[in-house]
């Protein structure tokens, strides 16, 4: 595990590193903190608190307070991130080899995860164009795929 700076997302490759990295900020692995890490260790993509807390990835369900909580206590660590794709819940996935911004399709709602450096160029345009330092982690870009934008172009 790569030890980050505080408020900087850490690095890590299995739950081991994240439960050394939680006890180390004097914190404990409980029996719901470690589902909900199990949860995002098995999702594909990202996933909702609902899903969580329905024990879709891991077979066992749990409190959605208690979800929420150990989100937002795995978020403070840098250990999880969430997303607003758009209309719906909160999506939230691990970290883990480092952030990831989206982009998110409006015709066929294909999500693509980016490297943040994939899109400096974009934030250099807006900051040089409109004075302001882009993130598109929290929110993502909204757009056209290379598979929807072409049927658009011919509307």
């Amino acid at each position: 595990m790569t030890v980050a700076p505080r408020n900087e997302p850490l690095r890590f490759r299995d739950l081991a590193e994240v439960a050394e990295a939680v006890r180390r900020d004097g914190g404990r692995l409980s029996m719901a903190r470690r589902l909900v890490l199990e949860a995002l260790f098995a999702a594909d993509a990202l996933v909702s608190a609902e899903q969580i807390a329905a024990g879709a990835h891991t077979g066992t369900a749990i409190e959605i307070a208690s979800v929420y909580r150990n989100l937002e206590r795995l978020e403070e660590l840098g250990v999880v991130r969430h997303v607003h794709l758009g209309h719906g819940p909160g999506l939230y996935g691990l970290v883990g080899d480092g952030e990831r911004e989206y982009l998110v399709c409006e015709g066929c709602g294909r999500v693509t995860a980016a490297d943040p450096a994939r899109l400096d160029r974009a934030r250099a345009a807006i900051r040089a164009d409109l004075g302001y330092e882009a993130r598109f982690t929290h929110f993502p870009i909204h757009g056209l795929c290379d598979d929807c934008a072409p049927a658009e172009r011919r509307r």
